[in-house]
């Protein structure tokens, strides 16, 4: 499938990047492709910061937001932007399913953990993720970290990519001795942007 190619600006490369991933899953099921060829899709789609709305990259001051920017007809995967208020973080936590992160404004933190024993313990350096960067998460090739925004004054916003609606999947928080808590995240809107009103650029050339 390929979508048309008219003009490119601003909400249209989303589109671009959810026809494409849905082409690959489509295509697919190997765990190892799709985190390969859609973390390149994922890199393409951060490569310029002017697609996101607004209404999609508002801080809270009281925790980071969740946005769904669009979810699989048959809930395959889901595309997410996640913003960061100054010095925010999530708690321990995994996904149980495969994920991509890409950095679209700003920079993260990502620490690790792996259970050992009774208890987790951090595995490796914490890992600094500037802008255009992507890493994969999943159950196979490491499902439990915490994420940091990487600055104390600014705002910063990933993009993230998961094979399931995530918003709806039951995962789990992690103290530090081990402890799990289950949790589902949701998401903080309950509209979703328009990805596929590609009109104006129609009528524009029609009456050009």
């Amino acid at each position: 499938m390929t979508l048309p190619r008219l003009h490119r600006p601003n909400l249209l490369r989303l589109a671009d990047f959810v026809g494409a991933l849905g082409v690959l899953v489509d295509q697919t099921t190997d765990e190892d492709l799709i985190l390969a060829e859609g973390g390149r899709l994922l890199a393409g789609l951060i490569a310029r910061d002017d697609w996101l709305p607004d209404a999609y990259a508002q801080p809270d001051p009281e925790r980071y937001q969740q946005y769904l920017l669009h979810c699989d007809s048959r809930e395959r995967f889901s595309v997410v932007s996640f913003v960061w208020g100054p010095g925010q973080a999530t708690p321990v936590h995994d996904h149980t399913v495969w994920g991509l992160v890409g950095v679209l404004r700003g920079a993260e933190l990502s620490q690790r953990f792996e259970r050992r024993g009774g208890s987790l313990a951090a595995v490796g350096p914490v890992h600094r993720l500037e802008r255009g960067e992507v890493e994969a998460v999943s159950p196979t090739v490491g499902d439990v970290h915490q994420v940091t925004n990487a600055f104390d004054d600014r705002v910063s916003i990933s993009i993230h990519v998961y094979g399931a609606n995530i918003g709806a999947v039951e995962r789990s928080t992690y103290d530090r001795d081990g402890k799990s808590k289950r949790f589902v995240s949701g998401y903080a809107n309950t509209t979703l942007p328009n990805l596929w009103d590609r009109s104006k650029p129609v009528l524009a050339e029609a009456s050009s």
